[in-house]
């Protein structure tokens, strides 16, 4: 099945709790005609179901995760998870070409990683520093924290537990045991 890069946030905006046009829009940030689009074809790919609920003022629809559309998400999560990984492993190689190749080959999945909480963002950080580059070149504007937009449902320090090995203390593991050396921090109080 050919995968839109947004369609994946959509389910898990949807698979988060916002069942409602509005509320998806505002917490995907992606534009209002996009989600539109999305959600027809995600409906007609039976991921997901409007059901309607009686309310206090009558019916009101909502828009829910079917079975087939948990399990399409499921799916998508671990192929970013795996793709996140591979991207670790090429860092952690040294090799700064093939790590900008397969970014920029998987560049249209990269805010899926943001949003769904897989990315490390201090270690893509790291890596877009390694290779000289500045993350605004691979992170739309909407998904930069700049103009107070929500990031709260971003898990910032999420890695899938994997270990960098990386030290970045400035050598033996406990900074250099100067005054103030708190593991690589200069903190002089």
């Amino acid at each position: 099945m050919e995968q839109e890069p947004n369609d994946v946030i959509i389910l898990s905006a949807i698979n988060q709790g916002a069942k409602k046009f509005d509320k998806i829009s505002k917490k995907t940030k992606i534009d209002t005609l996009e989600v539109q689009n999305l959600l027809e074809l995600l409906e007609d790919r039976g991921f997901i179901t409007v059901i309607e609920k009686k309310g206090l003022f009558g019916l009101k629809k909502e828009i829910v995760l079917t079975e087939k559309g948990g399990k399409e998400l499921e799916e998508r999560k671990f192929e970013l998870q795996q793709n996140w990984n591979q991207m670790v492993e090429i860092w952690k190689s040294g090799d700064k070409q093939k790590l900008q190749q397969h970014m920029d080959e998987n560049r249209g999945i990269i805010p899926s990683m943001m949003f769904l909480g897989i990315m490390d963002m201090m270690m893509f950080s790291t890596m877009m520093g390694f290779m000289g580059m500045a993350m605004t070149s691979f992170i739309p504007d909407q998904y930069m924290d700049g103009g107070g937009h929500d990031m709260s449902n971003q898990d910032m320090g999420h890695d899938g537990g994997h270990d960098t090995g990386q030290d970045f203390s400035g050598g033996n593991g406990f900074g250099d045991g100067g005054p103030g050396d708190m593991g690589g921090f200069d903190v002089n109080f």
